[in-house]
């Protein structure tokens, strides 16, 4: 039976996962959908619209097997897209006959070009009132270069013309390609955890076959396993007695972790005795890369007592995604908690909902921030304590971008290796997460943050307000290209952290909704950032530490006092509330002091006695302010992040 692996590549809500329905059930695969996308399992995909886990199906039609990946598009799920694109050899182009193409479209299509995908054009949703099919397949053909007649329209919907797509792909997309001098070697495009069956990986079989029982290892998590079932997704679990070069199936491992069975990993199952690392990695499948969180925030629970709950929560969640990176943190202000990294926006908040929904737990995420690379000055090493500047750069693999800054070449290293053999190289380098962990200004000779390459898409009428607000958050603009006569695409070089926390809400409101964007990380550059800190009665408050561009640093302080001096509640005393860059005060707000009214007693008499008695309730209010603590409510953090968040 011919064989043909494909995906879908779709901008959100253009309708990929009624696509895949309607494909499950022509192929007879399923005998009716009874709920919409059928793919989507979870109960956020489905009241959002949006896919978030990957999800393989095996259809057949016309002799022909097709593997199908259904993909999470959005940008914060990259690590799977590419994954997705290595083990396809054709993709699906769909596009909304009504809205166009999107920043996220044109992203992915990029991506699957690279990977020299066959693409297939379909224009989606034509029997809508509002599409306008000449005028997307104009676009499609000026912007991609792909001749309008291979474009095929359709309606996911209703299903009309979805046989034509799937005939399309019988002719068009080619054969697996298969190497038979390769041995047993199969790819992980994915991996989730089955709390009866343990890891099991999603993997496209390159070359060879893999069976029950046969002894296998993994060239980049150097652990062994000895798959204990094999089998077919339709989307069902369908078990079989093998998988063969260029099928697309599953493999349980038996391992208790994902971390063990890591995504873009290589199953093999010889390798050479005793073989050294570097060669190793040379009977691996390329494409291979570690999945780095891109954002950090630090999670605590609405109660205090229920820490103990969250922990458990956080434990059986990171055995079924394995981006999620979380320590244990303790915060004089908030208790205990956790520090997480994210993909993304849209990850954070996804895990926030599952904690809520899979495991009760309410939750405090506090304002994301991103990874800094600093560079001290050489009079700076006893400030670093044993080797944790190493461990954080090994940890976070942004040990390669301090190679790439200082302009060397970065080497395949393991963990071991790096710390034992790197320490004088890496020494004045390290990593800061969070405004807290923020070293002196005074020893930093150089701060890095990381960049994107951003794609916005939006209506040409809204080319003022887009600029405008670009400019407002930092980004230098690199190119811009007409769509058509109303749309354009702009592409900027955008700091990371100026990206995660408002940006998009506000693109969405400076242009009515029209706009979408889309954004990819790329290098670190150097940067004038400095730390901010909120003093409150001469003490420096970490939790509300942060680090900021110095360009910003008065605009962001003087929010922040002023939003402090309406919810702390007044003291017997005036508290002072300062934002601080090192030692220079850059705003002030003061919260007045409750005054008794001490002259009530004073029926007559002489002014000297009311003056006598205020002085001497002013001599008490210095006494106090000196010696007295400022109470802080907790509830105060947990209003601060809500805001600092919505603004």
């Amino acid at each position: 039976m011919a064989i043909r692996n494909f995906c879908i590549i779709a901008h959100i809500d253009h309708g990929k996962s009624t696509l895949a329905d309607r494909m499950l059930e022509i192929t007879a695969s399923v005998k009716k959908v009874s709920n919409a996308q059928m793919l989507d399992s979870m109960d956020i995909e489905q009241e959002r619209g949006i896919t978030i886990k990957l999800t393989p199906a095996r259809m057949s039609r016309k002799n022909t097997e097709l593997n199908l990946i259904d993909t999470p598009w959005h940008v914060d799920f990259q690590y799977e897209v590419s994954r997705s694109l290595a083990a396809v050899e054709g993709a699906v182009l769909l596009i909304d006959a009504s809205q166009g193409i999107q920043a996220q479209t044109l992203s992915t299509l990029y991506a699957a070009m690279e990977h020299n995908l066959t693409i297939i054009p379909v224009l989606n949703k034509i029997d809508l009132p509002a599409a306008n099919p000449e005028r997307v397949t104009d676009e499609i053909e000026h912007l991609l270069g792909i001749d309008r007649r291979e474009i095929i329209k359709i309606s996911a919907k209703t299903g009309m013309n979805v046989d034509q797509v799937l005939d399309a792909i019988i002719e068009r997309i080619p054969a697996p390609r298969i190497d038979p001098t390769q041995g047993d070697k199969a790819l992980i495009f994915d991996s989730i955890y089955d709390p009866y069956r343990g890891v099991v990986v999603y993997v496209k079989v390159v070359s060879g076959s893999f069976s029950k029982g046969i002894s296998c290892q993994l060239i980049h998590s150097d652990t062994e396993m000895s798959p204990t079932e094999v089998g077919a997704l339709t989307p069902r679990y369908l078990p079989t007695q093998t998988l063969t070069a260029g099928q697309i199936g599953y493999i349980v491992t038996g391992k208790k972790s994902v971390r063990d069975a890591q995504i873009g990993d290589t199953i093999v199952t010889w390798l050479p005795p005793k073989i050294g690392w570097t060669d190793r990695l040379t009977y691996a499948i390329p494409w291979f890369k570690k999945v780095k969180p891109f954002i950090y925030a630090w999670v605590y629970p609405v109660e205090t007592n229920e820490y103990d709950k969250l922990a458990d929560a956080f434990g059986k969640l990171v055995l079924n995604d394995s981006a999620v990176d979380c320590s244990p943190e303790n915060s004089g202000a908030l208790g205990l908690g956790f520090r997480c990294g994210f993909l993304g926006m849209l990850h954070m908040d996804i895990i926030k909902e599952r904690l809520a929904r899979e495991y009760g737990v309410e939750t405090v995420f506090t304002t994301p921030t991103v990874s800094y690379i600093i560079k001290l000055k050489d009079t700076a090493w006893r400030i670093l304590q044993g080797k944790d500047n190493l461990i954080k750069l090994r940890e976070s693999g942004l040990w390669r971008e301090v190679d790439r800054i200082c302009g060397r070449e970065s080497k395949q290293r393991t963990k071991d290796l790096f710390l034992t053999q790197t320490g004088d190289t890496y020494a004045l380098w390290t990593v800061v997460t969070s405004g807290a962990d923020m070293i002196d200004k005074s020893q930093i000779e150089s701060m890095y943050e990381p960049m994107t390459e951003t794609e916005v898409v939006a209506p040409s009428e809204y080319t003022g307000a887009i600029m405008a607000l670009c400019q407002d958050h930092r980004a230098t603009l690199k190119a811009m290209e007409h769509i058509d006569q109303t749309r354009i695409i702009w592409r900027y070089y955008f700091p990371l952290g100026e990206l995660i926390i408002d940006f998009y809400d506000k693109l969405k409101s400076a242009t009515k909704g029209y706009a979408t964007m889309n954004y990819e990380a790329k290098n670190y550059t150097e940067s004038n950032l400095v730390k901010l800190d909120i003093l409150i009665n001469g003490d420096v408050i970490e939790a509300f530490s942060m680090v900021v561009h110095n360009d910003k640093a008065y605009s962001v302080g003087k929010d922040l006092v002023e939003r402090l001096k309406v919810l702390i509640p007044r003291h017997l005393f005036a508290i002072p509330i300062q934002a601080a860059i090192g030692t220079k005060i850059i705003a002030r707000e003061t919260i007045p002091a409750i005054r008794k009214d001490v002259l009530s007693k004073c029926y007559g008499g002489d002014v000297s006695r009311k003056r006598k008695l205020l002085e001497k309730q002013k001599e008490g209010k210095k006494k106090m302010k000196a010696m007295g603590n400022v109470n802080i409510p907790s509830d105060i953090f947990l209003k601060m992040i809500q805001w600092w968040g919505q603004s």
